[in-house]
């Protein structure tokens, strides 16, 4: 396995460039398989996790080219098995069901698998499968759901911690084919399936209400090929921008969407930290000391938890107490531990973290427990004094591309080594 080793205090400068959103691009290769015409999908990251689907899509019969950051998809011939050995390695693979079932009135898929956050059920998703019309059984491992015609609905898809991200994407795909009209109540409203909706739109599909917490789908019969762009990244955006923060550097962000990043740039603000547009780009720097804030986790258009550790990172060198409450998954502070190696003085209390920021870090081995984790001690890491090594950094790589190469450009001094075993 590979780490890190990141030789810490450099303040970052320059000029970075987001690339496309991990997180709009899987449900929007998935939905390629809704036609048996060609897909050209651009500004797709190239990522452990979109390597990953493109081999999915391949399993099932798909052709897939896959060059510069542009996916050509053709699925002619496809059949409904989705196998353990791939669909396991990323929860996101559970979204090619939908578009199975819409096209195929079959699907079988296995449990997703992904970073441990937490539980992270699929129960939604079944619901609106099955609000369809489909018959679903669980065994074995894999979920199969099967109907001969799928119709319209009406369902409400809010779950325990809001509204499903990758459940209001997985149905409106599968309702896109449908007979009728589907109303999803307590819809996603994350910009990742508004591009998800824009996409299927200009396949052919009738989708009104995508961004509202009401998405209305009126089926058709047949959708066609389509090209796309995807958006920006906002997670990787913020990931950068903080990092300008942590380092006491200043970042240019290019290819980025603000009004995506509502949420991530007024608790910047907060904590001191000037993020201001600069024509198409965002410019990010401390206006002087770092101040503490309270976060709380939330469904978009709250502060994501996505970006939640990376603000941990940071509030961990502001001076006072900040308070993050977790409230979208229970088990997502397990970088706290790692952060404490490297000084960061951090208690858990319930669903929060209280942060007594301030101290000095100093770099240490650390180890990467999921995606985001690795991105928080990166940031840790970059602004710690002396050598850190962030260990199983192939989470990172699941929603990160070529982050070192793009770090030492921005001068930090980090490079990618081989684990010691």
């Amino acid at each position: 396995m590979e780490s890190f080793l990141i030789k810490g205090g450099v303040p970052l400068h320059g000029t970075v460039a987001i690339g496309g959103s991990k997180n709009a691009a899987l449900p929007i290769m998935a939905a390629a398989l809704l036609t048996d015409e060609p897909c050209v999908i651009r500004g797709v990251p190239h990522l452990s996790d979109t390597e990953f689907m493109a081999q999915i899509l391949e399993s099932l019969g798909a052709r897939v080219k896959f060059a510069d950051g542009t996916l050509t998809v053709c699925a002619r011939k496809i059949h409904g098995y989705a196998d353990y050995e791939l669909v396991r390695k990323m929860r996101g693979s559970i979204c090619i069901a939908g578009p199975l079932l819409a096209r195929l009135r079959r699907a079988r898929v296995s449990l997703p698998g992904g970073c441990i956050i937490g539980a992270r059920p699929i129960n939604l998703h079944l619901k609106g499968f099955a609000a369809l019309g489909a018959t679903i059984q669980i065994a074995g491992g894999y979920v199969a759901a099967t109907a001969k015609k799928l119709t319209g609905a009406t369902m409400f898809l809010g779950g325990r911690a809001g509204s499903t991200v990758l459940g209001t994407a997985n149905v409106m795909m599968a309702a896109t084919l449908a007979e009728g009209v589907t109303v999803i109540e307590s819809a996603a409203c994350e910009p990742e399936v508004v591009d998800l909706a824009n996409f299927l739109q200009v396949m052919g599909a009738n989708i009104s209400g995508a961004g509202s917490p009401t998405i209305t789908i009126t089926g058709v019969k047949k959708l066609h090929g389509a090209e796309h762009q995807v958006i920006p990244d906002r997670i990787e955006a913020a990931t950068f921008a903080i990092a300008a923060a942590a380092t006491d550097g200043e970042i240019t962000l290019k290819n980025v969407r603000a009004d995506h990043l509502r949420a991530v740039i007024d608790k910047l603000n907060e904590a001191n930290v000037s993020v201001q547009r600069r024509g198409e780009a965002l410019v990010v720097k401390r206006r002087g000391k770092l101040k503490p804030v309270d976060i709380t986790t939330l469904p978009y258009s709250g502060f994501p938890t996505d970006v939640q550790a990376q603000m941990m990172s940071l509030l961990a060198l502001a001076p006072g107490i900040s308070i993050i409450t977790e409230r979208i998954f229970e088990a997502r502070f397990m970088h706290v531990s790692e952060l404490a190696r490297l000084g960061a003085d951090i208690e858990i209390e319930g669903p929060s973290a209280i942060v007594k920021g301030g101290k000095p870090l100093s770099g240490a081995p650390v180890m990467a427990s999921d995606l985001r984790a690795s991105a928080a001690l990166v940031i840790a890491g970059l602004a710690a004094k002396g050598e850190t090594q962030v260990n199983r950094i192939y989470h990172l790589d699941r929603g990160y591309e070529k982050m070192d190469a793009k770090l030492r450009k921005l001068g930090a001094r980090i490079r990618r080594i081989q684990e010691k075993t």
